[in-house]
């Protein structure tokens, strides 16, 4: 993997929809990206290739130990920035006030 075409994105990734819990919050990961082309197999369909590396993903505490990892093994990388979550807090009870804003469904 010391390969200095090895290409790989930086990420935080975002939380699971089927989970409430925010754990995968507190990490980075690095991910390699396909550097291989794909082959298909005639007799099945299926898609596969040598490189391997794509599979791999890296976790680390933070954005600095990534980029310093990947700078240490020859690893371009891009980072790929969060995105902000904005919530609003809603309630059960906004669907019947007086001043909603909307057509009455009921």
């Amino acid at each position: 993997m010391t390969n200095p075409k090895t290409k790989a994105i930086i990420y935080k990734p975002a939380k699971n929809a089927m989970q409430s819990g925010y754990a995968v919050k507190d990490f980075w990961e690095l991910k390699f990206l396909q550097n291989a082309p794909l082959n298909l197999d005639p007799l099945m369909g299926w898609v596969g290739s040598e490189d391997t590396s794509k599979q791999v993903v890296l976790k680390f505490s933070s954005l600095d130990e990534a980029k310093e990892y990947a700078d240490n093994n020859n690893i371009s990388y891009r980072v790929i920035k969060a995105a902000k979550k904005s919530i609003k807090p809603k309630s059960y009870a906004s669907n019947f006030d007086f001043r909603r804003k909307g057509q009455w469904t009921h």
